[in-house]
């Protein structure tokens, strides 16, 4: 357990800190201390422990996860398009990279993991793994073990294919104008 507590306590203190430090969230948190008499590290860990019970029984788990894996790794992604390091760029790539493997696989298994209590907890704790700004984090070391090596093993049949793919849609796209206008031509007969 003093594991989990010190792998822990460097992110509630940091989380900790942001409620000090930005005015606006600082006078919420002031108000809300004032009100309740509780002390607002109570606060935040109560929210995160509320949080986690909601993800494993509440309604729209599900899309509560969802959105934790997807706002905040959109906004970063956003903010590295738009700063001019390279290093955030691959960073949030490499977390997209795994979250739409993840996705894919998820599609497949999703009616049978869906039913078990805490995968939704489980889901977002991986997500949030996937895309925590820390050396061990999850889409690096995913990328780096799994996703890589495999597709540079296979790299020419996984080019061949897209090729093929690409192909085929073009050629889905050159005809799909004139099929659509000799079906519209044979409505209007």
């Amino acid at each position: 357990m003093d594991k989990v507590i010190n792998l822990v306590k460097p992110y509630y203190d940091k989380v900790l800190h942001i409620t000090y430090e930005n005015k606006k969230v600082s006078s919420y948190f002031e108000l809300v201390e004032q009100k309740s008499g509780v002390n607002r590290g109570f606060i935040i860990a109560g929210f995160f422990v509320i949080l986690a019970i909601y993800l494993i029984f509440g309604y729209a788990a599900q899309l509560v996860c969802n959105v934790i894996a997807f706002v905040y790794p959109a906004y970063a992604s956003v903010k590295a398009l738009e700063s001019h390091r390279k290093d955030d760029d691959t960073r949030w790539l490499t977390y997209w990279v795994v979250f739409a493997l993840f996705s894919t696989a998820e599609f497949f298994t999703d009616i049978l993991l869906s039913w078990f209590p805490f995968y939704w907890l489980a889901k977002c704790v991986f997500l949030i793994w996937c895309f925590l700004p820390v050396p061990w984090n999850g889409s690096t070391f995913i990328y780096s073990r799994l996703v890589r090596p495999y597709f540079l093993k296979n790299q020419k049949q996984i080019d061949a294919t897209m090729s093929n793919v690409k192909d085929s849609l073009d050629e889905v796209a050159t005809k799909a104008p004139k099929f659509i206008n000799y079906e519209a031509s044979n409505i209007s007969d």
